[in-house]
């Protein structure tokens, strides 16, 4: 989302090539409708065409779908030096667009019986039994107080467990909490470089901590989803890359999709970029290398530890537009999928959330959700953003989804990724 830090750009800190669109099904509308369907499109191209010619943005890959018609374009290169162009099957990092994955993948326990939403943590995660919470936020770790009561299941998938990152007065300022966690190695921010622990380790390490706030209290971003990946699999009894691939990815057949990728996959991801400071000039950054996705992280993370590719994410977002059905089978109660994509936060929790990331949304289960009409859609639009330049939404109102992949940093924070959904939202076919 726009949020650099919370999935990494805190640490990251040409000419346009020819595009390929899916021809679009008959969606029975008139010929005014299809009209304005393809002049939308229209004008998304050539916004997205210009970022890259001007040198915003390496290249990209994104996807518009309504009511039939899949519209899919990809634009530049895997590098700067466009040796290499885009394609439909080009694999993403897409960092933050992992937590909805995860969230599902956790309504699907809950619909076993295996998690209940009100039920603590402590269960399968004794770790976290008995908190302590700070006295003050930036204060000494020994001056705390008892939680109130336990973190919840619910806790984790609205961020309101009491932990996340703080993005004011500045981003991870050096409170005692935060310089405990770097030196625990737990990268409770950035998606790289990865934390070295397991995650039985991992969850050990962050039990050492105090919360920041009361459960229940505040949103917060991005811990939940860390640990909410380890309680998925002590709740399935197996790895989260496991449980992942076979509640939701087999099913859906997101085959390119994984915490790893085969080494000729891997070959396929383009460099991360990110603008110098100084230059403005986009630069590839050190982090991330493709080779890294070639093994098995020790931590496979629920926050922002994904792989995947425009047609994956396609089928992950159809099935939650369709209620929960994917390829012709439920993986999802209706039930489910209104919680995910419902927003759970109070007026207050909201107003003290600040503007920043959520930007005047609220929050469902692992994802945004717009609470007020704004330049892209009526309330009900839900989706999120990956802070290595990736973005996506569904509106259940227009039957709409909106897919952009780049590995360019800057998408998001230089009005590419806004640019993106505006006119995506645009283009579709009212009525």
């Amino acid at each position: 989302m726009r949020d650099t830090a919370a999935v990494g750009v805190s640490a990251v800190a040409g000419g346009v090539l020819a595009g390929a669109s899916a021809a679009p099904a008959s969606a029975g509308g008139t010929g005014e409708r299809h009209q304005s369907w393809r002049s939308g499109l229209s004008r998304l191209h050539d916004a997205m065409a210009a970022r890259v010619a001007q040198g915003r943005l390496v290249g990209l890959v994104y996807l518009v779908a309504q009511r039939g018609r899949v519209h899919v374009e990809t634009l530049g290169s895997l590098a700067l030096d466009g040796a290499e162009p885009m394609r439909r099957g080009t694999p993403f990092r897409i960092a933050s667009m992992t937590k909805p994955v995860v969230a599902a993948a956790a309504m699907t326990l809950v619909e076993e019986g295996r998690l209940a939403l009100h039920e603590p943590v402590d269960r399968l995660l004794p770790e976290l039994a008995g908190r302590r919470v700070l006295s003050r936020v930036d204060g000494p770790l020994d001056q705390t107080v008892p939680a109130s009561r336990p973190i919840t299941v619910e806790d984790l998938l609205t961020f309101r467990l009491g932990h996340g990152l703080i993005f004011e007065p500045t981003f991870q300022p050096p409170y005692p909490v935060i310089e405990a966690a770097k030196e625990l190695q737990l990268v409770m921010a950035e998606p790289d470089p990865r934390t070295p622990h397991p995650p039985d380790e991992w969850i050990r390490r962050f039990g050492a901590l105090p919360l920041m706030h009361q459960p229940g209290e505040r949103w917060q971003y991005n811990t939940g989803s860390l640990v909410l990946g380890v309680l998925v699999a002590r709740a399935a009894g197996r790895p989260l890359p496991e449980f992942l691939r076979d509640r939701l990815f087999r099913p859906l057949g997101m085959r390119h999709t994984g915490f790893s990728l085969p080494a000729a996959d891997a070959r396929r991801m383009p460099g991360l970029y990110a603008a110098d400071p100084e230059t403005g000039q986009l630069r590839l950054q050190p982090v991330s290398p493709p080779q890294e996705w070639t093994r098995p992280p020790a931590f496979p993370s629920g926050a922002a530890g994904l792989v995947s590719t425009v047609d994956d994410y396609l089928a992950f977002s159809r099935m939650l537009l369709d209620g929960g059905v994917g390829h012709g089978r439920r993986l999802l109660s209706a039930e489910s999928v209104r919680l995910l994509t419902t927003n759970h936060l109070t007026p207050q929790q909201l107003a003290s959330a600040g503007q920043y990331p959520l930007v005047g949304r609220g929050w469902g289960y692992g994802m945004g959700v717009s609470v007020v009409p704004d330049e892209i859609s009526e309330p009900g639009r839900y989706g999120w953003e990956g802070g290595y330049g990736t973005a996506w939404f569904n509106d259940p109102n227009r039957d709409l989804i909106a897919i952009a992949l780049t590995q360019t940093v800057d998408f998001l924070f230089d009005g590419g990724s806004d640019e993106f959904q505006r006119l995506a939202a645009a283009a579709c076919v009212r009525g």
